[in-house]
């Protein structure tokens, strides 16, 4: 008991009235030690002293409180070690929860440094922090208004944007930064995953509050499930809003992919909704190369494109300012490869679910109808059943509709100061009546006698 007060009396600092949410200095008050403890003078006014068998302590005028199996305070440095053998080192903060092998508190700084089997645990938000190191700053009024923290040697993060999320998103960096209870950085070969969602990079930044993400260096970022997307870019950037992402952003060299397009941009958004990929935008400056998106059956490009695909299905492509498409040709496409396009300032393709695709590998929408507008034209390839080679046509108009089926172009419609051409394929040649048959030579020869 002696042991104990006089512990007390030599960590303890002066009283503080404030409370520690406000951001004042923690002030160490020992409540118990379990076995023994040891003082050594360094020099006048300035005594370390030692203690071990467990024990406890807390934060003056505080709910924080301090464990460990050992103690050491040196008063010079104003620095309190602890240590656990037997059990952990157990610390509870206003913010965070954490336990280690060992600690160390540094009063001057508000700093704690914590080593071997680190677990924090975000009292606000939920989120959980593992690794093999953890350096805590507290908010200290006059010196820093919010915590922060720091980990290095490939920790793990359970991240949740609030207490009650469901499911957090597992992050994974060679070293990372968090600032308050709701931003964080990432660098160094950067992972992030969840049911639903993963991302790769070389850094990455989360601001739960600006409802911002960021991903540098070969950026990846994969929508999982059923039908699943991909998007990759120079910089992608994350649209928040609170545990979800709602908004995907590849901005410079943009490709995205599905099961049933491939879109490329110097700019792309992906726009989601229930965890699913809803719609997607792609842009680029002037004068450079166009948006383009590629499905099985059609290329589409032109400056800008829309595409509608609710639940990850395409429905429909929207295209704006130089829209040029090509159509696949069939199978009977044998001696001719030139493809059948069409252009014009606008261009529109809609799709419809393909009941076949299910279970087969086939895309969940087939390409039947394509509209141009605005100096429309179009060139096809038209085939029946009397002759071997198409006949070509080629058309201009206002306005031209395409209607398809099983893949094949089955009407072709133009209006508004239509004209055009059509080729048809040159008959056979008919047989070359001038010239005259010789008879077969029906004499027989008789041999030669002896």
């Amino acid at each position: 008991m002696m042991a104990t007060m006089f512990l007390v009396a030599l960590v303890q600092q002066p009283t503080s009235p404030a409370d520690t949410t406000g951001g004042r200095p923690c002030t160490i008050v020992i409540d118990s030690v379990g076995r023994q403890a040891q003082q050594v003078e360094v020099r006048v006014g300035e005594t370390n002293v030692f203690a071990g068998g467990g024990v406890l302590a807390h934060c003056q005028g505080t709910g924080s409180t301090l464990a460990a199996d050992s103690v050491a305070w040196f008063a010079g440095l104003k620095r309190f070690d602890m240590i656990g053998q037997k059990n952990l080192v157990h610390i509870r903060d206003t913010a965070i929860t954490l336990d280690a092998v060992t600690a160390a508190y540094f009063l001057r700084q508000e700093r704690l440094e914590a080593h071997k089997n680190v677990v924090a645990v975000n009292r606000n938000s939920g989120s959980v922090l593992r690794g093999p190191n953890l350096t805590y700053y507290r908010a200290l009024k006059g010196v820093r208004d919010t915590l922060e923290m720091y980990a290095s040697s490939r920790p793990t993060i359970d991240y949740r944007g609030s207490a009650d999320s469901a499911e957090p998103y597992v992050i994974v960096a060679d070293r990372v930064r968090f600032k308050g209870n709701d931003r964080m950085w990432g660098g160094g070969a950067v992972t992030i995953d969840r049911s639903d969602f993963a991302a790769r990079g070389d850094s990455m930044q989360l601001d739960q509050v600006a409802g911002f993400g960021l991903l540098l260096g070969k950026p990846r970022v994969e929508g999982k499930g059923t039908e699943s997307y991909t998007l990759t870019g120079t910089r992608i950037e994350l649209g928040l809003q609170g545990r979800d992402i709602r908004l995907v952003k590849a901005l410079g060299d943009g490709v995205a992919t599905s099961a049933d397009w491939r879109l490329t941009a110097d700019t792309i958004h992906l726009h989601l909704d229930r965890k699913k990929l809803q719609q997607a935008f792609a842009w680029g400056p002037k004068d450079s190369v166009h948006a383009r998106a590629v499905s099985s059956a059609t290329t589409i490009r032109a400056d800008s494109l829309a595409l509608d695909v609710p639940d990850q299905v395409l429905t429909e492509v929207r295209a704006f300012g130089h829209a040029f498409s090509t159509l696949k040709r069939d199978s009977t496409a044998k001696r001719d490869s030139t493809p059948d396009w069409i252009t014009g300032d606008s261009l529109t393709a809609h799709w419809v679910q393909n009941a076949d695709s299910a279970g087969s590998g086939q895309p969940k929408s087939k390409l039947h109808r394509l509209v141009s507008r605005g100096s429309a034209r179009v060139f096809t390839h038209q085939y029946n059943q009397r002759d071997s080679l198409p006949s070509l046509n080629y058309s201009r108009g206002a306005m031209i509709d395409i209607a398809l089926a099983g893949g094949k172009i089955t009407r072709v419609t133009v209006t508004g100061k239509a004209d055009g051409v059509q080729l048809e394929p040159a008959p056979p040649a008919p047989p070359d009546s001038t010239k005259k048959k010789v008879p077969a030579d029906t004499t027989k020869k008789k041999a030669p006698g002896r």
